[in-house]
């Protein structure tokens, strides 16, 4: 039997996971949210991985809840439905709080919770045709787990009418709606999701992740005193740190940081042993 949830990390060091059931439209259930879990605590444990590309096989992104598990839920009390519930919401803050860049790659159709997934990642880029639902209203639920990622990207007053209307909205106004970070054609996905993490790889480790974790902090603060403070202790620690230290050195003496050599020196080592065993090196032929 198939695996429900795949991950690869390729030759960058990029992780790739990907959604495998094509065949239902990638729904999920229970188990795959409590794999998809495990998978993201990995990645984001992993020193070596860089950023982390969340995808799916097949024509639909996700259709969201998996058929078979919302019958199951119909049956379970009030506190086994908090348990279930509960589980959903530690896989999306998992993903939410990943201590690396999260890429969704978005084709097709992305209903329900899946919305929350694409919400929850830094950055997502999805194809001109695909189509975005906020669903649950449709069968007399409230999208109450995914809500809190799905209102920061969206916005408060856009989510009143979607929340409540379960219209289909396109990829055009997803990427209007700030749910989509750019809409492409689907020939484009890989090539402009692979220019992305050309950037990224450029970048320091360390500073990244404490980019992205800053934005996080910020965004719920007022701008006052203790704000500027604790700003300023941010920037002199990593002023000061190892990684800042060689950052800064590296632009002064106009050479490339040691961690654009490392990546660089890995893909070549890569590329090398791909040619002599005759594999392909796409990212599109080996993640698709």
């Amino acid at each position: 039997m198939e695996q429900a949830v795949t991950y690869l990390v390729d030759e960058r060091n990029v992780a790739f996971v990907t959604l495998n059931r094509a065949e239902k439209h990638n729904a999920f259930d229970d188990e795959m949210i409590g794999e998809l879990t495990r998978i993201f605590r990995q990645a984001g444990e992993d020193s070596q991985v860089r950023a982390v590309v969340l995808q799916a096989k097949g024509k639909s992104f996700s259709a969201g809840a998996d058929l078979n598990w919302m019958k199951r839920m119909a049956s379970y009390t009030q506190q086994q439905n908090e348990a279930d519930a509960m589980a959903l919401a530690t896989m999306l803050q998992t993903l939410y709080s990943l201590p690396k860049p999260t890429i969704a790659r978005v084709q097709g159709a992305a209903f329900g919770g899946a919305v929350g997934l694409i919400a929850c990642c830094d950055i997502a880029i999805g194809s001109k045709l695909s189509k975005f639902c906020l669903s649950e209203v449709r069968i007399g639920l409230i999208p109450a787990t995914i809500s809190p990622y799905v209102i920061e990207a969206m916005g408060s007053r856009v989510c009143r009418r979607y929340f409540q209307t379960a219209e289909v909205f396109s990829a055009r106004r997803a990427r209007r709606l700030g749910l989509l970070s750019e809409a492409v054609t689907e020939s484009e996905l890989d090539s402009t999701i692979d220019d992305i993490i050309a950037n990224i790889v450029k970048n320091g480790p360390q500073a990244v992740a404490q980019a992205k974790a800053l934005v996080q902090w910020v965004s719920s603060q007022p701008i006052d005193d203790n704000l500027l403070h604790q700003t300023s202790q941010r920037i002199a620690q990593v002023r000061t740190s190892q990684e800042g230290q060689e950052g800064l050195s590296a632009f002064l003496e106009k050479r490339s940081a040691a961690w654009v050599e490392k990546a660089s020196s890995e893909k070549d080592a890569s590329s090398e042993k791909q040619h002599h065993s005759g594999k392909k090196t796409s990212s599109g032929e080996k993640h698709k």
